[in-house]
């Protein structure tokens, strides 16, 4: 089981907080998407294991034209056996799906759509700087239910001048259109971007601490009211409606990415790819790859796994670290648990030979501090 990543970096304008590698210029967009199956082509022998997720993200990949979305699924259909594939997901802004989009996108093999709501507060959407409206949202959202494609929809809480109450108005009307899965994130004020020059500035106040956690909690309990299992800090999900292809990501599955800034972990070894259109392309047109090699040691890669596994419901497993890492970084790993508070965590036996560390639900926001005592 493997995933593949395909990183389509066009945007219509680029939101307030983002700070994912993405551009407004679409000049490049058909040599792009040559340029993607050119890559795939001579990298598909980097991952062993047989491709069964596929994620198309960005920037916003439902803007692209027809013609091209179709050629670049058509090309991937031709590399890879879409009969074996459990999920395609497509990233999309609201402004981007009708019942005639969500209709193409299924015609190409494209099974999930994460679309990009992040809040229905008029004033709070202007701040965040996103190019749509609370009404086309709602559009979006009736198209996508009434559809029966399995969907998930972002939304960000601790927003400018968002109080609880607010994040949770939002959640309730996301929830009127029964979405099988639902991403939540604490807005966070990246160097580079607009909203935090914004904040440097002293034109906005960043939600405290104690206010984000609150957000976070009330968002919590009432999708846990509804069904919800709470599976990774950030995501929802109705039972069998997990987010397979990001799932792969936190428990150290595979992956290839393609595109400009995609990464790529092949199991031992990550590769990233330059985060300019023009160094990518100059790379593949000429024939040869674009990435770079993480010069990454063990220890950083157990590090890598200590992060990534206790963000998660699932937690971090000793028998995994063990296959994987060696007895030795575990015995490390284990001494810096030892000297955590009894309460920090929370450890049971799968079986003889497995732990399961996990941190708590309730500490998953601050569990930053958790895992600066515990990696190596």
């Amino acid at each position: 089981m493997a995933g593949l990543y395909i990183h389509i970096p066009f945007c219509r304008s680029k939101c307030a907080y983002c700070d994912f590698y993405s551009t407004p210029r679409t000049q490049t967009m058909e040599r792009y998407v040559d340029a993607l199956l050119r890559e795939l082509d001579f990298r598909k022998y980097e991952i062993k294991d047989a491709i069964s997720t596929i994620y198309l993200g960005g920037g916003t990949p439902s803007m692209l034209p027809a013609g091209l979305l179709e050629q670049l699924m058509t090309g991937l259909h031709r590399l890879i056996d879409f009969q074996k594939l459990s999920e395609v997901t497509i990233e999309a802004n609201p402004e981007d799906i009708d019942s005639k989009s969500i209709s193409r996108f299924v015609s190409l093999g494209i099974n999930r759509i994460s679309i990009g709501i992040q809040s229905f507060d008029s004033q709070l959407l202007s701040t965040i700087g996103r190019a749509h409206s609370a009404d086309s949202a709602i559009a979006a959202l009736e198209a996508l239910s009434a559809s029966g494609i399995n969907f998930n929809a972002d939304l960000i809480y601790g927003l400018p001048g968002q109080t609880s109450d607010k994040a949770v108005a939002d959640l309730e009307k996301l929830l009127r259109f029964n979405p099988p899965h639902v991403s939540a994130y604490l807005l966070s004020y990246e160097p580079g971007t607009r909203l935090h020059a914004r904040l440097q500035k002293g034109l906005l106040r960043e939600a405290s601490e104690a206010e984000a956690e609150q957000h976070y909690l009330a968002v919590s309990r009432r999708l846990a009211d509804e069904g919800f299992s709470h599976y990774e800090i950030s995501n929802f999900a109705h039972p069998g409606y997990e987010a397979i292809h990001n799932s792969s990501y936190w428990d150290f599955t595979p992956y290839l990415g393609l595109g400009a800034a995609a990464h790529s972990f092949d199991g031992k070894v990550r590769r990233f790819n330059p985060a300019s259109i023009v160094k990518y392309l100059k790379a593949i047109e000429s024939g040869t790859a674009a990435y770079i090699v993480d010069d990454e040691s063990v220890e950083n890669r157990f590090n890598d796994y200590i992060i990534c596994s206790l963000r998660t419901a699932k937690g971090f497993s000793t028998a995994k670290a063990r296959n994987m890492f060696g007895p030795e970084l575990l015995s490390q790993f284990m001494a810096n648990l030892a000297g955590l508070p009894g309460d920090a965590v929370q450890i049971a036996a799968d079986d003889h030979d497995n732990l399961r560390i996990v941190i708590p639900e309730s500490n998953w926001l601050t569990s930053d501090a958790v895992m600066r005592e515990l990696i190596l």
